[in-house]
């Protein structure tokens, strides 16, 4: 379960069994103390679990019309590959930064998903789509007057998380953990064995151990 030869088989892992409060517990563990995004940001549907390769996407606030509504937003959509994911932050979230049309756009394009700091809309039209989307909420203002894309397959970052280009991005109904990439090979080893020991330390305490004497031995809590 621990070994894998492609990000396929990495994403395949981590969708069947992992979970972000595992994953941000081992980060502690490497010294990585700020890889949970805001909490804020959350699934469109508590079922909903997204684990791939980030492309992060830099926006900024604009006022009124445009010559390039947008900006690169529509490069930034086209430019997605298979297995990576829309991660998107900037500016003062004065409208909705992800919708229908960028839900199709990605999902045809093999992404596996969206993270966005900021708010959605079309939320019907979303969610019939059935792809994973992460956002602060829902809001039909529209960006076109009042937000573009400035630049992607950049460094961001979001309250203190830096998201790089391929970073290791996972997220479920607790909230969204970046991965440096530099790092997931012992990361998401030291993850998988950890979600594979809680099994064992919550079966010892469902037959009577007390949690003291759990930690004590397994020194998980």
């Amino acid at each position: 379960m621990n070994s894998w030869q492609s990000d396929t088989e990495l994403f395949e892992l981590m969708q069947a069994w992992l979970y972000t409060p595992v994953v941000g517990d081992i980060l502690d563990q490497c010294g990585c103390f700020h890889q949970f995004l805001p909490a804020a940001v959350r699934p469109l549907h508590d079922d909903m679990k997204i684990a791939g390769r980030a492309m992060p996407v830099l926006q900024a606030d604009v006022f009124g019309t445009q010559k390039k509504p947008f900006g690169l937003m529509t490069q930034a959509l086209d430019d997605l590959k298979p297995g990576e994911i829309y991660v998107a932050t900037g500016g003062t979230m004065q409208s909705a930064n992800w919708g229908e049309i960028m839900t199709a756009t990605a999902r045809t394009r093999g992404a596996v998903g969206a993270v966005v700091n900021g708010f959605h809309r079309d939320t019907p039209r979303v969610l019939e789509q059935k792809w994973p989307v992460f956002t602060r909420g829902y809001w039909a203002q529209d960006s076109a007057p009042r937000m573009k894309v400035v630049d992607f397959r950049c460094r961001i970052e979001i309250e203190g998380t830096s998201v790089a280009p391929g970073d290791l991005v996972f997220g479920d109904i607790d909230g969204v953990v970046i991965v440096p990439a530099k790092l997931e090979r012992e990361v998401m080893t030291k993850a998988l064995e950890k979600a594979r020991a809680e099994k064992v330390v919550r079966k010892e305490i469902e037959n009577g151990m007390s949690s003291t004497a759990a930690f004590e031995k397994y020194g998980i809590l």
